[in-house]
């Protein structure tokens, strides 16, 4: 059976490699040109995600490409930075963890699927019809077996196939920005908070510039285009005035930035992914929110199911994608949650929480490492949720290369 893919981010290489394994042939359409080279922004995988890494034989990659970003400075006014060892963060997080770039991601996963699968950038889907014939903004129409939308957010098959969608607004609007590393940051992140909005700049290993990082919380939701990145910019601008730091500089150089991205933190809460030979994957099914809910490590975790039950039904995806939906609901429904409490925490509403984030800093740097572990496991739906997740097995058709 031959099985298209719309996007070659995250969750699209990973279940293209997946369903070669099986034995189905596969085909990915992505929009851009080319594959993204800009390093993105920071995401982070969890144990699931870096469990099927490993079984996909990119654990070194992986490592190897990981940030780096070891230490992070928390700023306030009038009031002494205070400094947080992010390791200790993480291993309350979980036992398995790293943080790399997108781009970088996506290169490592694009690499390690495109012998097994057919890859053509720069064109996208117009529109799928019952039978599977698909037709193409550039190249001719193709017949497919099933068709799968990992096309993130906005996505474009969702689009064509389930109408526009609504996107459930949690609070909160996240940009980030390629700017120069003019603080020298080595390992580090140096953020400031204020009520409403946080913001922040951070290198990486590998990487020559860095990352202007920005969230804050308005009073109701803004009125933009996911594609006007100058009303995107004024947006931000409105946001941050009048906030000291290096904000004002960290504004200007986003304001520069060839490398931009702006959006809502927002959640797709459909009742169903699938509809006929079409089903949805990632962010362009089930995002939890963009930064805040473990959203790389539930697309990497969806993408190895929804392969996985394809290949255990025999390609029947009338009894393939029920049961996708159902390995994965709880991991998505708890994702959600932990999202929206997530996006709170993250940005003060109030001076109480700007102090309080800057006493959390102080508290896990002194609490003993195997404490902070026991107590962030006293929750399996709170900061240790991603791990408390366990893989279905399945047996690939075709041997690890």
């Amino acid at each position: 059976m031959r099985v298209l893919i719309s996007g070659a981010s995250v969750a699209g290489p990973v279940l293209a490699y997946w369903l070669a394994r099986h034995g189905f042939a596969v085909t990915v359409v992505e929009r851009a040109p080319t594959l993204r080279k800009g390093g993105g922004h920071a995401v982070d995988l969890f144990r699931p995600a870096m469990d099927i890494a490993e079984r996909m034989g990119v654990l070194d990659q992986l490592e190897q490409a990981k940030t780096g970003t070891s230490h992070l400075t928390y700023h306030r006014a009038g009031k002494r930075p205070v400094g947080l060892e992010l390791g200790r963060l993480v291993t309350a997080v979980s036992d398995r963890h790293v943080e790399i770039m997108r781009d970088d991601l996506s290169e490592i996963f694009y690499e390690r699927s495109r012998d097994g699968a057919e890859y053509i950038f720069g064109d996208s889907i117009t529109s799928i019809s019952a039978d599977g014939e698909v037709t193409f903004e550039k190249g001719p129409p193709r017949r497919f077996g099933l068709v799968v939308g990992a096309d993130g957010l906005h996505s474009n098959v969702r689009r064509l196939t389930f109408g526009d969608a609504e996107e459930h607004w949690i609070g909160a609007y996240l940009a980030v920005a390629s700017v120069p590393n003019y603080l020298g940051l080595d390992g580090r992140m140096e953020v400031a908070a204020e009520v409403g909005r946080i913001a922040g700049i951070y290198g990486a290993d590998r990487m020559p510039d860095a990352r202007a990082l920005f969230l804050f919380r308005p009073d109701a939701p803004l009125d933009f285009h996911h594609r006007d990145v100058p009303r995107q910019k004024r947006l931000l601008r409105e946001a941050f005035s009048g906030m000291g730091w290096e904000i004002p500089r960290l504004l200007d150089e986003a304001d520069a930035a060839g490398t931009f991205y702006f959006d809502s933190v927002a959640q797709l809460r459909l009742d169903t992914w699938s509809r006929g030979r079409v089903t949805l994957v990632g962010d362009a099914g089930y995002c939890p929110g963009p930064a805040v809910g473990g959203s790389t490590s539930l697309a990497v975790v969806g993408a190895y199911v929804l392969a996985g039950e394809l290949a255990a039904h025999g390609g029947d995806h009338t009894r393939a994608f029920p049961a996708y939906e159902h390995e994965i609901s709880d991991y998505v429904r708890r994702s959600r949650t932990f999202a929206v409490a997530a996006a709170q925490r993250l940005v003060p509403t109030t001076r109480l929480d700007v102090w309080a984030l800057a006493q959390g800093a102080r508290l896990i740097n002194h609490l003993p490492s195997p404490l902070t572990r026991r107590l962030a496991k006293l929750s399996a739906n709170g900061l240790r949720l991603h791990d408390s997740i366990t893989l279905k097995p399945y047996h690939p058709l075709t041997t690890h290369a």
